[in-house]
């Protein structure tokens, strides 16, 4: 039988091929559900690795490790060399750290920090930009952000639904749409989450600081996002989702969700 007819053949040949010289194809992944296709890059799990174990990590972030599950969240969100990522309110800078050593030299890594919080918050997304050259601190309002270039992901953890908080004085439909405008097609946005219960909606965010993931769901896709995946990697079916997440008995060990959305293109 000729080359040409065995197209099942060629095709895992090539794959195989692609895979052995790291060329960076690309694989798709195709989950039986109405046929959902998921578009990853090849492997980065020694990059992963390598980021984790950066020396310029605090220790005290080193030992939140095995309840954030970074390795598993840097895969989640296809983080690689190269990539332009915008870290939504980076704090500390976790997750800022990661994505820095991650996308490398020829990458770069926004530490967005919103105008109404910027008093506070600029001098640790400055000390991120100093010790990282290829992170720069970014300032904006959220409704409205926009970067100086197409980003391949916006990530943003324990986020979102402050944003629904009145104070914070945000747009969150016009936050989605203004992410969205950020992304290039295919970008993506990922975001991590403490889960409220069921039919709760956005009314706990600001006694428990929790949100309803079916509600962000919709509200995301409202923007023309596409649902991309989830990850129960943060997942805690022991928290019962009743109580404030920064209580003691739970603080640092909620139930929280990981949701990945593609911008279509």
């Amino acid at each position: 039988m000729s080359w040409e007819g065995l197209p099942v053949l060629r095709s895992l040949c090539l794959t195989a091929a692609c895979a052995v010289a790291l060329s960076g194809c690309l694989m798709v992944v195709v989950d039986r559900e109405d046929v959902t296709v998921t578009h990853s890059r090849v492997s980065h799990d020694g990059l992963y690795a390598a980021a984790i174990a950066d020396p310029l990590r605090p220790a005290e972030e080193v030992a939140r490790d095995p309840l954030r599950a970074p390795a598993a969240m840097l895969a989640f969100a296809d983080i690689g060399p190269g990539d332009r990522v915008a870290d939504i309110r980076p704090g500390a800078g976790y997750f800022t750290r990661l994505f820095a050593r991650t996308v490398g030299d020829t990458g770069k890594v926004y530490a967005f920090v919103p105008n109404r919080t910027m008093a506070r918050e600029n001098a640790p997304a400055d000390a991120l930009a100093a010790a990282y050259p290829n992170v720069v601190r970014f300032n904006g309002d959220l409704d409205t952000m926009a970067f100086d270039q197409p980003l391949d992901v916006v990530f943003m953890s324990q986020e979102y639904h402050d944003f629904h908080i009145p104070g914070f004085g945000v747009d969150v439909a016009a936050m989605n749409r203004a992410v969205f405008a950020a992304l290039k097609p295919g970008g993506l946005f990922v975001v991590i989450d403490h889960a409220g219960r069921p039919g709760t909606t956005n009314t706990e965010v600001q006694t428990l600081h929790r949100i309803e993931g079916a509600f962000l769901r919709a509200e995301v896709e409202a923007a023309g996002f596409v649902f991309d995946g989830e990850s129960n990697a943060v997942a805690n079916p022991d928290d019962d989702r009743t109580i404030n997440v920064f209580d003691d008995a739970i603080r640092g060990r909620t139930d929280q969700f990981v949701y990945r959305f593609r911008k279509p293109g």
